[in-house]
Protein backbone atom coordinates (compact mmCIF):
# COMPACT_ATOMS: atom_id res chain seq x y z
CA UNK A 1 0.00 0.00 0.00
CA UNK A 2 0.97 3.80 -0.46
CA UNK A 3 1.99 6.08 2.36
CA UNK A 4 -1.78 7.89 1.35
CA UNK A 5 -3.51 4.65 1.90
CA UNK A 6 -2.16 3.71 5.50
CA UNK A 7 -1.48 7.27 7.16
CA UNK A 8 -3.53 7.35 10.37
CA UNK A 9 -6.85 9.12 10.67
CA UNK A 10 -6.96 10.61 14.24
CA UNK A 11 -10.46 11.63 15.54
CA UNK A 12 -11.67 13.48 18.66
CA UNK A 13 -10.09 11.07 21.74
CA UNK A 14 -12.39 9.12 24.41
CA UNK A 15 -11.31 10.39 27.45
CA UNK A 16 -7.45 10.04 27.31
CA UNK A 17 -7.31 7.39 24.85
CA UNK A 18 -6.67 8.38 21.10
CA UNK A 19 -9.13 7.10 18.76
CA UNK A 20 -7.00 6.43 14.78
CA UNK A 21 -8.06 5.07 11.89
CA UNK A 22 -6.59 3.85 8.85
CA UNK A 23 -7.65 2.27 5.44
CA UNK A 24 -5.34 -1.12 5.90
CA UNK A 25 -8.14 -3.58 6.69
CA UNK A 26 -6.94 -5.54 3.71
CA UNK A 27 -9.75 -7.33 1.60
CA UNK A 28 -12.75 -5.93 3.25
CA UNK A 29 -15.99 -5.30 1.28
CA UNK A 30 -18.97 -3.45 2.77
CA UNK A 31 -21.46 -5.23 0.38
CA UNK A 32 -21.21 -9.10 1.53
CA UNK A 33 -24.92 -9.23 1.85
CA UNK A 34 -25.04 -9.35 -2.04
CA UNK A 35 -24.20 -12.71 -1.90
CA UNK A 36 -28.10 -13.26 -1.44
CA UNK A 37 -28.55 -11.40 -4.76
CA UNK A 38 -26.04 -13.75 -6.61
CA UNK A 39 -27.57 -16.55 -4.92
CA UNK A 40 -30.93 -15.59 -6.46
CA UNK A 41 -29.44 -14.82 -9.53
CA UNK A 42 -27.82 -18.53 -9.89
CA UNK A 43 -31.17 -19.74 -9.39
CA UNK A 44 -33.18 -17.66 -11.80
CA UNK A 45 -30.84 -16.29 -14.43
CA UNK A 46 -32.28 -13.02 -14.20
CA UNK A 47 -29.70 -11.03 -15.79
CA UNK A 48 -28.51 -13.91 -17.85
CA UNK A 49 -31.39 -13.58 -19.43
CA UNK A 50 -31.03 -10.53 -20.41
CA UNK A 51 -28.00 -11.06 -21.74
CA UNK A 52 -29.26 -13.24 -24.32
CA UNK A 53 -30.57 -10.04 -26.01
CA UNK A 54 -27.29 -8.90 -26.98
CA UNK A 55 -24.99 -9.74 -29.98
CA UNK A 56 -21.52 -9.59 -29.11
CA UNK A 57 -19.63 -8.98 -32.79
CA UNK A 58 -16.14 -8.09 -30.91
CA UNK A 59 -13.25 -10.55 -31.49
CA UNK A 60 -13.51 -13.10 -29.09
CA UNK A 61 -9.79 -13.36 -28.30
CA UNK A 62 -9.55 -9.76 -27.31
CA UNK A 63 -12.37 -9.89 -24.91
CA UNK A 64 -11.46 -9.23 -21.41
CA UNK A 65 -15.25 -8.43 -20.25
CA UNK A 66 -18.04 -10.48 -21.22
CA UNK A 67 -21.64 -9.15 -21.72
CA UNK A 68 -22.66 -11.43 -18.64
CA UNK A 69 -20.11 -9.84 -16.86
CA UNK A 70 -20.82 -6.18 -16.98
CA UNK A 71 -24.59 -6.56 -16.79
CA UNK A 72 -23.58 -8.27 -13.75
CA UNK A 73 -21.30 -5.66 -12.35
CA UNK A 74 -24.07 -2.85 -13.35
CA UNK A 75 -26.75 -4.33 -11.83
CA UNK A 76 -25.68 -5.78 -9.07
CA UNK A 77 -23.90 -2.24 -8.34
CA UNK A 78 -27.37 -0.54 -8.36
CA UNK A 79 -29.06 -2.95 -5.84
CA UNK A 80 -26.30 -2.23 -3.65
CA UNK A 81 -26.67 1.54 -4.14
CA UNK A 82 -23.96 2.58 -6.83
CA UNK A 83 -26.30 4.56 -9.11
CA UNK A 84 -23.58 6.36 -11.38
CA UNK A 85 -20.87 4.73 -13.76
CA UNK A 86 -18.66 6.45 -12.33
CA UNK A 87 -18.82 4.11 -8.99
CA UNK A 88 -17.20 1.78 -10.80
CA UNK A 89 -13.94 3.32 -11.28
CA UNK A 90 -13.46 1.98 -7.57
CA UNK A 91 -15.77 -0.63 -7.36
CA UNK A 92 -14.11 -2.62 -10.12
CA UNK A 93 -11.28 -3.95 -7.95
CA UNK A 94 -13.62 -4.67 -5.27
CA UNK A 95 -13.31 -8.57 -4.21
CA UNK A 96 -16.89 -8.95 -3.03
CA UNK A 97 -18.09 -7.39 -6.50
CA UNK A 98 -15.43 -10.09 -8.14
CA UNK A 99 -17.50 -12.70 -6.68
CA UNK A 100 -20.86 -11.37 -7.63
CA UNK A 101 -19.90 -11.44 -11.27
CA UNK A 102 -17.98 -14.49 -11.44
CA UNK A 103 -14.37 -13.20 -12.13
CA UNK A 104 -12.28 -16.01 -10.44
CA UNK A 105 -8.69 -14.30 -10.95
CA UNK A 106 -8.06 -12.24 -8.00
CA UNK A 107 -5.54 -9.83 -9.79
CA UNK A 108 -8.30 -9.33 -12.50
CA UNK A 109 -10.52 -6.20 -12.47
CA UNK A 110 -13.80 -5.42 -13.70
CA UNK A 111 -15.16 -3.24 -16.55
CA UNK A 112 -13.96 0.36 -16.09
CA UNK A 113 -16.89 3.46 -16.45
CA UNK A 114 -15.83 4.07 -20.36
CA UNK A 115 -16.09 0.11 -20.85
CA UNK A 116 -19.62 0.33 -18.93
CA UNK A 117 -20.61 3.27 -21.65
CA UNK A 118 -19.81 1.45 -24.57
CA UNK A 119 -22.29 -1.09 -23.12
CA UNK A 120 -24.81 1.59 -22.87
CA UNK A 121 -24.63 2.75 -26.02
CA UNK A 122 -25.09 -0.65 -28.04
CA UNK A 123 -26.22 0.18 -31.36
CA UNK A 124 -29.62 -1.27 -32.76
CA UNK A 125 -27.52 -2.88 -35.95
CA UNK A 126 -23.64 -3.81 -35.01
CA UNK A 127 -21.41 -5.62 -36.98
CA UNK A 128 -17.64 -6.83 -36.67
CA UNK A 129 -17.24 -4.45 -39.09
CA UNK A 130 -17.93 -1.67 -37.17
CA UNK A 131 -15.00 0.22 -35.22
CA UNK A 132 -17.28 1.10 -31.75
CA UNK A 133 -20.56 0.06 -32.00
CA UNK A 134 -19.52 -3.82 -31.82
CA UNK A 135 -22.22 -4.76 -29.55
CA UNK A 136 -26.09 -5.00 -30.78
CA UNK A 137 -29.05 -5.08 -28.63
CA UNK A 138 -31.96 -6.47 -29.34
CA UNK A 139 -35.06 -4.20 -28.02
CA UNK A 140 -37.74 -6.48 -28.80
CA UNK A 141 -36.20 -8.79 -27.16
CA UNK A 142 -35.18 -6.77 -24.06
CA UNK A 143 -38.45 -5.62 -23.22
CA UNK A 144 -40.28 -8.86 -23.29
CA UNK A 145 -37.35 -9.83 -20.58
CA UNK A 146 -38.82 -8.71 -17.53
CA UNK A 147 -42.14 -10.60 -18.73
CA UNK A 148 -40.20 -14.07 -19.39
CA UNK A 149 -38.77 -13.38 -15.69
CA UNK A 150 -41.96 -13.24 -14.68
CA UNK A 151 -43.44 -16.07 -16.51
CA UNK A 152 -40.21 -17.96 -15.58
CA UNK A 153 -40.84 -17.75 -11.81
CA UNK A 154 -42.74 -19.97 -9.17
CA UNK A 155 -44.74 -16.90 -7.78
CA UNK A 156 -46.83 -16.21 -11.38
CA UNK A 157 -50.27 -16.48 -10.65
CA UNK A 158 -51.32 -20.57 -10.35
CA UNK A 159 -54.80 -21.94 -11.95
CA UNK A 160 -57.45 -20.15 -10.74
CA UNK A 161 -56.08 -16.73 -9.71
CA UNK A 162 -56.70 -13.46 -11.84
CA UNK A 163 -54.26 -11.93 -13.15
CA UNK A 164 -54.50 -8.30 -12.29
CA UNK A 165 -52.00 -5.46 -14.57
CA UNK A 166 -51.41 -2.43 -13.29
CA UNK A 167 -50.76 0.12 -15.74
CA UNK A 168 -49.29 3.77 -14.81
CA UNK A 169 -47.15 6.55 -16.11
CA UNK A 170 -44.16 8.92 -14.37
CA UNK A 171 -42.21 11.67 -15.38
CA UNK A 172 -38.20 11.03 -15.00
CA UNK A 173 -36.97 14.89 -14.89
CA UNK A 174 -34.16 15.95 -17.31
CA UNK A 175 -31.96 18.30 -16.76
CA UNK A 176 -30.01 18.60 -19.97
CA UNK A 177 -30.44 18.29 -23.87
CA UNK A 178 -31.40 14.70 -24.22
CA UNK A 179 -32.67 12.97 -27.10
CA UNK A 180 -36.84 13.04 -27.08
CA UNK A 181 -36.93 15.64 -24.13
CA UNK A 182 -39.45 17.89 -24.20
CA UNK A 183 -42.15 20.09 -21.59
CA UNK A 184 -44.91 18.31 -19.29
CA UNK A 185 -46.85 21.01 -18.26
CA UNK A 186 -48.62 18.87 -16.00
CA UNK A 187 -45.02 18.12 -14.53
CA UNK A 188 -43.75 21.58 -15.23
CA UNK A 189 -40.41 20.60 -16.04
CA UNK A 190 -38.61 18.70 -19.39
CA UNK A 191 -39.06 14.87 -18.82
CA UNK A 192 -39.17 11.66 -20.26
CA UNK A 193 -42.52 9.44 -19.51
CA UNK A 194 -42.08 6.03 -19.19
CA UNK A 195 -44.68 3.40 -18.99
CA UNK A 196 -45.04 0.89 -16.52
CA UNK A 197 -47.08 -2.20 -16.01
CA UNK A 198 -46.73 -4.61 -12.68
CA UNK A 199 -48.31 -7.86 -11.90
CA UNK A 200 -48.45 -7.10 -7.96
CA UNK A 201 -44.91 -6.84 -7.07
CA UNK A 202 -43.80 -7.91 -10.25
CA UNK A 203 -42.75 -5.13 -12.62
CA UNK A 204 -43.33 -6.50 -16.53
CA UNK A 205 -42.67 -3.72 -18.43
CA UNK A 206 -40.74 -0.83 -18.57
CA UNK A 207 -40.74 1.35 -21.99
CA UNK A 208 -39.16 4.59 -21.95
CA UNK A 209 -41.01 7.29 -24.01
CA UNK A 210 -41.21 10.86 -24.35
CA UNK A 211 -43.45 13.23 -22.39
CA UNK A 212 -45.31 15.13 -25.46
CA UNK A 213 -47.94 12.21 -26.41
CA UNK A 214 -50.58 10.60 -24.92
CA UNK A 215 -50.03 8.98 -21.70
CA UNK A 216 -51.62 5.74 -23.03
CA UNK A 217 -49.39 5.59 -26.20
CA UNK A 218 -47.91 2.02 -26.48
CA UNK A 219 -50.17 0.74 -23.81
CA UNK A 220 -52.24 -1.24 -25.91
CA UNK A 221 -49.61 -2.58 -27.56
CA UNK A 222 -47.51 -3.44 -24.13
CA UNK A 223 -51.24 -5.51 -23.72
CA UNK A 224 -51.49 -7.72 -26.14
CA UNK A 225 -47.62 -8.88 -26.21
CA UNK A 226 -48.59 -9.40 -22.24
CA UNK A 227 -51.68 -11.19 -22.85
CA UNK A 228 -50.59 -13.24 -25.31
CA UNK A 229 -47.90 -14.59 -23.32
CA UNK A 230 -49.75 -15.54 -20.30
CA UNK A 231 -52.29 -17.33 -22.28
CA UNK A 232 -49.88 -19.37 -24.18
CA UNK A 233 -49.24 -20.63 -20.46
CA UNK A 234 -53.13 -20.49 -19.39
CA UNK A 235 -55.02 -20.54 -22.17
CA UNK A 236 -58.00 -20.23 -19.66
CA UNK A 237 -56.71 -17.38 -17.45
CA UNK A 238 -58.87 -14.46 -16.39
CA UNK A 239 -56.92 -11.25 -16.77
CA UNK A 240 -58.10 -7.86 -15.54
CA UNK A 241 -56.42 -3.94 -16.37
CA UNK A 242 -56.68 -1.49 -14.14
CA UNK A 243 -55.33 2.19 -14.82
CA UNK A 244 -56.16 5.63 -13.97
CA UNK A 245 -58.21 7.94 -16.53
CA UNK A 246 -54.87 8.55 -18.24
CA UNK A 247 -56.03 4.83 -19.77
CA UNK A 248 -59.53 5.29 -20.36
CA UNK A 249 -59.10 5.19 -24.37
CA UNK A 250 -61.29 4.10 -26.83
CA UNK A 251 -58.74 1.80 -27.98
CA UNK A 252 -57.92 0.19 -25.28
CA UNK A 253 -61.23 -0.71 -23.93
CA UNK A 254 -62.49 -2.03 -27.05
CA UNK A 255 -58.89 -4.33 -27.30
CA UNK A 256 -60.09 -5.72 -23.80
CA UNK A 257 -63.87 -6.30 -24.80
CA UNK A 258 -62.61 -7.69 -27.91
CA UNK A 259 -59.84 -10.30 -26.59
CA UNK A 260 -61.54 -10.90 -23.36
CA UNK A 261 -60.05 -8.88 -20.95
CA UNK A 262 -62.02 -7.11 -18.24
CA UNK A 263 -61.02 -3.58 -17.51
CA UNK A 264 -61.06 -1.17 -14.17
CA UNK A 265 -60.07 2.15 -15.16
CA UNK A 266 -60.75 5.69 -14.36
CA UNK A 267 -62.83 8.42 -15.70
CA UNK A 268 -61.99 12.09 -15.73
CA UNK A 269 -65.26 14.00 -14.71
CA UNK A 270 -67.22 15.99 -16.71
CA UNK A 271 -70.25 18.44 -16.31
CA UNK A 272 -72.52 15.32 -17.82
CA UNK A 273 -71.15 13.15 -15.36
CA UNK A 274 -71.26 15.84 -12.46
CA UNK A 275 -75.23 16.38 -13.88
CA UNK A 276 -75.96 12.59 -13.45
CA UNK A 277 -75.08 12.42 -9.35
CA UNK A 278 -76.12 15.98 -8.54
CA UNK A 279 -78.93 14.99 -6.12
CA UNK A 280 -76.95 12.08 -4.47
CA UNK A 281 -73.49 15.04 -3.87
CA UNK A 282 -76.29 17.21 -2.50
CA UNK A 283 -77.34 14.49 0.08
CA UNK A 284 -73.59 13.81 0.75
CA UNK A 285 -72.74 17.72 1.27
CA UNK A 286 -75.45 18.00 3.68
CA UNK A 287 -74.29 14.95 5.74
CA UNK A 288 -70.75 16.22 5.46
CA UNK A 289 -71.91 19.15 7.14
CA UNK A 290 -73.95 17.91 9.67
CA UNK A 291 -71.36 15.21 10.67
CA UNK A 292 -68.31 17.28 10.18
CA UNK A 293 -66.14 14.20 8.29
CA UNK A 294 -66.40 12.81 4.70
CA UNK A 295 -69.44 11.76 3.69
CA UNK A 296 -69.84 9.19 0.24
CA UNK A 297 -72.34 7.48 -1.77
CA UNK A 298 -71.20 4.88 -4.43
CA UNK A 299 -73.99 5.20 -7.44
CA UNK A 300 -74.48 2.76 -10.82
CA UNK A 301 -74.59 4.46 -14.17
CA UNK A 302 -74.57 3.68 -17.24
CA UNK A 303 -72.75 6.38 -19.78
CA UNK A 304 -71.24 6.86 -23.36
CA UNK A 305 -69.19 9.81 -24.55
CA UNK A 306 -70.70 11.69 -27.26
CA UNK A 307 -67.80 11.05 -30.36
CA UNK A 308 -65.09 8.86 -28.65
CA UNK A 309 -66.87 5.64 -27.22
CA UNK A 310 -68.44 3.39 -29.10
CA UNK A 311 -70.59 2.03 -26.96
CA UNK A 312 -72.70 2.90 -23.66
CA UNK A 313 -70.10 1.14 -20.44
CA UNK A 314 -70.81 0.73 -16.95
CA UNK A 315 -69.57 3.21 -14.73
CA UNK A 316 -69.43 3.74 -10.88
CA UNK A 317 -69.50 6.98 -9.11
CA UNK A 318 -68.40 7.75 -6.03
CA UNK A 319 -70.61 10.78 -4.49
CA UNK A 320 -68.15 12.36 -2.07
CA UNK A 321 -67.70 15.74 -0.12
CA UNK A 322 -65.08 16.33 2.37
CA UNK A 323 -64.77 18.91 4.69
CA UNK A 324 -62.36 20.72 2.69
CA UNK A 325 -65.13 20.40 -0.21
CA UNK A 326 -67.06 17.98 -3.09
CA UNK A 327 -64.62 14.90 -4.80
CA UNK A 328 -66.52 12.94 -6.74
CA UNK A 329 -64.92 10.46 -8.96
CA UNK A 330 -65.61 7.84 -11.59
CA UNK A 331 -64.52 4.81 -12.53
CA UNK A 332 -65.21 2.42 -15.74
CA UNK A 333 -65.60 -1.30 -15.91
CA UNK A 334 -66.44 -4.65 -18.07
CA UNK A 335 -67.43 -5.73 -14.82
CA UNK A 336 -71.31 -6.33 -14.30
CA UNK A 337 -72.67 -5.70 -11.32
CA UNK A 338 -73.28 -9.26 -10.50
CA UNK A 339 -69.79 -9.61 -10.66
CA UNK A 340 -68.72 -7.20 -8.08
CA UNK A 341 -71.05 -4.42 -6.45
CA UNK A 342 -70.03 -0.39 -6.84
CA UNK A 343 -68.67 0.30 -3.57
CA UNK A 344 -66.62 -2.96 -4.00
CA UNK A 345 -65.28 -1.92 -7.03
CA UNK A 346 -63.79 1.05 -6.35
CA UNK A 347 -62.86 0.55 -2.56
CA UNK A 348 -61.38 -2.61 -2.94
CA UNK A 349 -60.17 -3.33 -6.44
CA UNK A 350 -59.90 0.22 -8.06
CA UNK A 351 -58.33 1.60 -5.60
CA UNK A 352 -55.86 -0.95 -4.97
CA UNK A 353 -53.95 -0.29 -7.57
CA UNK A 354 -52.43 3.06 -5.78
CA UNK A 355 -49.96 0.07 -4.56
CA UNK A 356 -48.37 0.26 -7.76
CA UNK A 357 -47.21 3.66 -7.25
CA UNK A 358 -44.68 2.28 -4.16
CA UNK A 359 -43.41 0.07 -6.54
CA UNK A 360 -42.71 2.54 -8.88
CA UNK A 361 -40.92 5.01 -6.64
CA UNK A 362 -38.61 2.17 -5.66
CA UNK A 363 -37.48 1.94 -8.60
CA UNK A 364 -36.82 5.12 -9.47
CA UNK A 365 -35.78 6.39 -5.69
CA UNK A 366 -34.27 3.30 -4.63
CA UNK A 367 -32.82 2.24 -7.70
CA UNK A 368 -32.29 4.68 -9.83
CA UNK A 369 -34.61 4.48 -12.45
CA UNK A 370 -34.61 7.94 -12.70
CA UNK A 371 -30.44 8.23 -14.19
CA UNK A 372 -31.13 8.90 -17.70
CA UNK A 373 -28.47 11.59 -18.11
CA UNK A 374 -27.15 10.10 -21.32
CA UNK A 375 -27.72 12.05 -24.58
CA UNK A 376 -29.00 8.83 -26.86
CA UNK A 377 -32.55 8.03 -25.74
CA UNK A 378 -31.50 4.18 -26.49
CA UNK A 379 -29.25 4.65 -23.76
CA UNK A 380 -31.56 5.97 -21.36
CA UNK A 381 -34.16 3.37 -22.01
CA UNK A 382 -31.50 0.91 -21.23
CA UNK A 383 -30.88 2.48 -18.04
CA UNK A 384 -33.94 1.75 -16.91
CA UNK A 385 -33.92 -1.94 -18.01
CA UNK A 386 -30.81 -2.17 -15.59
CA UNK A 387 -32.55 -0.85 -12.91
CA UNK A 388 -36.13 -2.66 -13.58
CA UNK A 389 -33.19 -5.95 -13.62
CA UNK A 390 -31.99 -4.81 -10.24
CA UNK A 391 -35.31 -4.00 -8.84
CA UNK A 392 -36.65 -8.10 -9.97
CA UNK A 393 -33.80 -9.19 -8.21
CA UNK A 394 -34.80 -7.46 -5.05
CA UNK A 395 -38.42 -8.14 -5.23
CA UNK A 396 -37.77 -11.82 -5.86
CA UNK A 397 -35.36 -11.61 -2.49
CA UNK A 398 -38.36 -10.22 -1.01
CA UNK A 399 -40.70 -12.61 -1.81
CA UNK A 400 -38.76 -15.59 -1.27
CA UNK A 401 -35.99 -15.18 1.46
CA UNK A 402 -38.20 -12.52 3.21
CA UNK A 403 -41.40 -14.29 3.35
CA UNK A 404 -42.37 -14.73 7.03
CA UNK A 405 -40.10 -12.44 8.26
CA UNK A 406 -40.98 -9.08 9.79
CA UNK A 407 -39.34 -7.57 6.66
CA UNK A 408 -42.21 -9.01 4.33
CA UNK A 409 -43.11 -5.71 3.39
CA UNK A 410 -39.94 -4.37 3.02
CA UNK A 411 -38.66 -1.58 0.50
CA UNK A 412 -35.57 -1.68 -1.42
CA UNK A 413 -33.77 0.42 0.12
CA UNK A 414 -34.67 -0.87 3.62
CA UNK A 415 -32.73 -4.48 2.10
CA UNK A 416 -30.52 -2.98 0.96
CA UNK A 417 -29.44 -1.15 4.41
CA UNK A 418 -30.06 -4.67 6.26
CA UNK A 419 -29.37 -6.86 4.27
CA UNK A 420 -26.50 -6.35 1.64
CA UNK A 421 -24.83 -3.63 4.04
CA UNK A 422 -22.71 -6.25 5.42
CA UNK A 423 -18.81 -5.80 6.28
CA UNK A 424 -16.90 -8.96 5.18
CA UNK A 425 -13.11 -10.10 5.09
CA UNK A 426 -12.63 -12.16 2.34
CA UNK A 427 -9.79 -14.66 1.99
CA UNK A 428 -9.10 -17.05 -0.98
CA UNK A 429 -7.14 -20.18 -0.92
CA UNK A 430 -6.63 -23.05 -3.66
CA UNK A 431 -10.26 -25.00 -2.94
CA UNK A 432 -12.29 -21.92 -1.46
CA UNK A 433 -13.55 -18.41 -1.54
CA UNK A 434 -14.65 -17.60 2.42
CA UNK A 435 -16.24 -14.70 3.65
CA UNK A 436 -15.60 -13.62 7.38
CA UNK A 437 -18.97 -11.47 7.93
CA UNK A 438 -18.90 -8.82 10.66
CA UNK A 439 -19.92 -10.73 14.09
CA UNK A 440 -21.46 -7.74 15.37
CA UNK A 441 -23.86 -7.46 12.36
CA UNK A 442 -27.36 -7.11 14.12
CA UNK A 443 -29.57 -8.80 11.77
CA UNK A 444 -27.64 -12.02 11.65
CA UNK A 445 -30.48 -14.60 12.53
CA UNK A 446 -32.71 -12.83 9.89
CA UNK A 447 -29.70 -13.36 7.19
CA UNK A 448 -29.64 -16.89 7.68
CA UNK A 449 -32.99 -17.51 7.29
CA UNK A 450 -33.21 -15.80 4.60
CA UNK A 451 -30.60 -17.81 2.48
CA UNK A 452 -32.36 -21.09 3.99
CA UNK A 453 -35.53 -19.97 2.11
CA UNK A 454 -34.06 -19.05 -0.78
CA UNK A 455 -32.11 -22.76 -0.65
CA UNK A 456 -35.19 -24.53 0.18
CA UNK A 457 -37.42 -22.68 -2.68
CA UNK A 458 -34.59 -23.80 -4.95
CA UNK A 459 -35.05 -27.32 -3.99
CA UNK A 460 -31.36 -27.59 -1.97
CA UNK A 461 -31.49 -29.95 0.97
Amino acid sequence: MTDCNTKKLSFHPLNRRQVLAAFDGGAISTDAGALLLRELEQQEGIISRFASCFTDHRDARRVRHGIVEMLRQRVFALACGYEDLNDHESLRSDPLFLLLVGVQAADRMLASPSTLNRLELSAAEGGPQERYKRLELDEEAAAESLLETWLAQREAPGAGEPVVLDLDATDVELHGCQEGRAFHGYYDCYCYLPLYVFCGDHLLWAQLRPSNIDPAAGAKDALARIVRRVRERRPDARILVRGDSGFCREEIMAWCEANGVDYVLGLARNSRLQAMIGDQMQRVRQLSRRSGEAERAFLELRYRTRKSWSRPRRVVAKAEHLPKGPNPRFVVTSLGPEDIGARALYEELYCARGEMENRIKETQLGLYADRTSSRAFRANQLRLWLSALAYALLSALRRRGLRGTEMARAQCPTIRLKLLKIGGRIRHSVRRIYLSLSEHYPYQALFRRVLSNLQVAAGYT
